[in-house]
């Protein structure tokens, strides 16, 4: 265990969290920056007494259970917390399941992109968040329930074989998003969210359960789809994937060629939106 290393990390890890960050009050008559050593021991649930210690470099070897509790209240990255494990002279766990927790920046970047259909997946591949153009291509995820945003169960169970046509569907997308859910399931094995998802569309997808059955696995990379939109038409547009790695999430772009009808399409989607133009 190297003390001193660790005291310097866990202070400069607690100066630059804000209170406001974890729902605390900011108050006016702090004299340091970041949270007070109180702050994050109430928050890792341990006494302040032997958090203060551990900051001075004399405390004794924490456990794997009070470094896990410390990561968690310092919101380190999973970098920062397998180097906070290692300072500890311990091995890093696997992390319990994918996070959900969207870097600001990446939401900044998708309001940023208006003209770009853009969502933001976890290693489960549950929609995280996505900006309007999305909603309009795609569906409204705004209206569903938390649990439904899911792209394999959108996949599997929802509307995507009408939207990208049912070879695109069969030969493409569903073998990719399969192969790269078992990848997940292996850097989770622990995770109930991936196990219940895998059983619950295995029983209601037998396309699902033959994809699984197969045994593929892989990380999705863009590709071209071929999609046909209620209200703007077919759309034949470039899909990439940018990975958050200290995430484990992927931000999903569906950009068209300037100049091509595809492109004219989405301008006209991204006036048109969410609204159901069909007749009634």
């Amino acid at each position: 265990m190297d003390r001193r290393e660790m005291a310097a990390f866990l202070r400069s890890r607690r100066h630059r969290i804000q209170p406001t960050d974890v729902g605390l009050e900011a108050g006016t008559r702090r004299r340091t920056p970041g949270l007070r050593r109180e702050e994050v021991a109430r928050l890792a649930g341990m006494s302040v007494d032997y958090y203060i210690r551990l900051e001075q470099g004399r405390g004794p070897r924490p456990s794997k259970q009070i470094l896990g509790a410390l990561a968690r209240a310092l919101r380190l990255t999973d970098d920062e917390r397998a180097h906070l494990y290692h300072l500890a002279g311990e091995t890093p766990e696997t992390p319990p399941g994918p996070s959900q927790d969207v870097p600001q920046g990446i939401l900044h970047l998708l309001d940023r992109l208006d003209d770009i259909p853009a969502y933001v997946l976890d290693a489960r591949q549950g929609i995280l968040a996505w900006n309007a153009l999305a909603a309009a291509l795609m569906t409204d995820f705004s209206a569903m329930r938390p649990q439904d945003r899911n792209v394999v169960r959108w996949l599997f169970a929802g509307p995507a074989p009408e939207l990208y046509g049912v070879d695109e569907y069969v030969t493409g997308m569903a073998h990719d998003f399969v192969a790269d859910l078992r990848a997940a399931a292996g850097r989770y094995p622990g995770d109930p969210g991936i196990a219940a998802l895998v059983s619950e569309t295995a029983a209601r997808s037998a396309l699902f359960a033959r994809l699984w059955d197969e045994g593929a696995v892989g990380v999705k990379r863009g590709n071209r789809k071929r999609m046909t939109h209620p209200v703007v038409g077919p759309l034949e547009l470039h899909c990439d994937v940018l990975y958050v790695p200290e995430r484990d999430q992927r931000v999903v772009l569906y950009t068209a060629v300037p100049g091509t009808p595809s492109h004219e399409a989405l301008k006209l989607l991204r006036v048109v939106g969410t609204q159901d133009l069909s007749p009634r």
